[in-house]
């Protein structure tokens, strides 16, 4: 689809990549930037989720660019760079957001299946930072965002194949940033660590337990996390941001007592990630194709009824400034009444 063809571009008209765009959290990043008017590339795999990932878009107020691409492959994210560049003008803002995994125990999980995970999860996050990095550095500007998660850190049963994936781009964000301290560079990354969600992934994911895959409680919605991403885009100098307060609580909870940590899901997050339901044998898998080629799952999964809209921690976490000032203001009008009582 060619830019004449899209929508037009809002005010803000900010070129935006985003991957894994077709659900869940990519999804509701990729119709929030397109609520602020941007020009929003969508990568991702499945025809159909892609193409109504792009109403999205365009409905919100944006300019959408589809494109059906796994980010496996680096040669096709280095040429849909050099397509969004040429449709949609310069790329300010990259966002890595594509994953794939598998839900069973290590022993369970095959070579060839943590291989695919870790292709699309980790290095489907090199490529695209790659891609970016090749278009901001001549120009020493552009922000990146990883979407990571609470267990970027820590690792936790039935999920091992994403936790490494995670792990690895913790680690190659830590050393991107370092060395784009070193050149003084104009370009940003930053990366935003995501609590449980409600999206589509358990629906599609590979799974081999008895009952279907669940987020980790407390659960959030997908448009809590794209706030969360959005903020970061916009001030990318922190080195990352924690969302929900279940975040907090894990990654303090894995910096000071990890073996306590290590115990507690031992006995709790087998049953705490698996529903009450089985999972139907109909059941799509997107590990090796795209789930959404002719179904669309939309940006929200199957916990509604459970999943919050809010974080206070995130509106914190937003507004930090603001809440030293006040606790500032607070300890002053403390100290000065003390004061006022001591002379009494």
């Amino acid at each position: 689809m060619s830019r004449t063809q899209s929508s037009p571009a809002g005010a803000d008209g900010q070129v935006v990549v985003v991957t894994g765009a077709s659900g869940g959290v990519g999804r509701a990043t990729a119709r929030a930037f397109g609520a602020r008017g941007a020009r929003v590339a969508l990568v991702a795999r499945g025809e159909e989720g892609l193409a109504r990932a792009a109403d999205d878009v365009r409905d919100a107020g944006g300019t959408a660019l589809p494109l059906d691409i796994d980010v496996s492959d680096h040669t096709a994210v280095d040429a849909a760079a050099e397509r969004i560049e040429r449709e949609l003008g310069p790329i300010s803002v990259w966002v890595n957001v594509a994953f794939s995994t598998v839900f069973a125990p290590v022993n369970e999980v095959r070579a060839e299946e943590f291989r695919r995970a870790t292709e699309v999860t980790y290095l489907g996050f090199v490529h695209g930072t790659l891609a970016a990095l090749r278009h901001m550095e001549p120009r020493d500007a552009g922000t990146i965002v990883q979407v990571g998660s609470a267990l970027a850190y820590r690792g936790i049963p039935l999920q091992a194949a994403y936790c490494a994936a995670k792990h690895a781009i913790q680690g190659f964000h830590e050393s991107l940033r370092c060395e784009l301290l070193h050149a003084k560079s104009g370009v940003s990354v930053t990366m935003v660590q995501l609590p449980g969600l409600n999206t589509p992934q358990f629906t599609w994911v590979k799974s081999r337990l008895p009952h279907n895959p669940r987020p980790v409680a407390p659960v959030y919605q997908p448009e809590v996390a794209a706030r969360g991403v959005l903020y970061a885009a916009d001030h990318p100098r922190r080195r990352e941001y924690w969302v929900g307060g279940s975040t907090v609580g894990t990654l303090l909870g894995d910096k000071f007592a990890p073996g306590l940590l290590d115990r507690y899901l031992a006995r709790t997050a087998f049953k705490g990630q698996q529903a009450e339901h089985d999972r139907a044998p109909s059941q799509p898998d997107n590990l090796w194709k795209p789930a959404d080629q002719q179904q669309d799952y939309g940006a929200h999964g199957e916990f509604d009824d459970e999943a919050t809209k809010r974080s206070y921690q995130l509106w914190a976490s937003h507004h930090h400034g603001l809440l030293a000032a006040l606790g500032t203001a607070a300890a002053a009008a403390g100290a000065a009444a003390v004061a006022r009582t001591v002379r009494r």
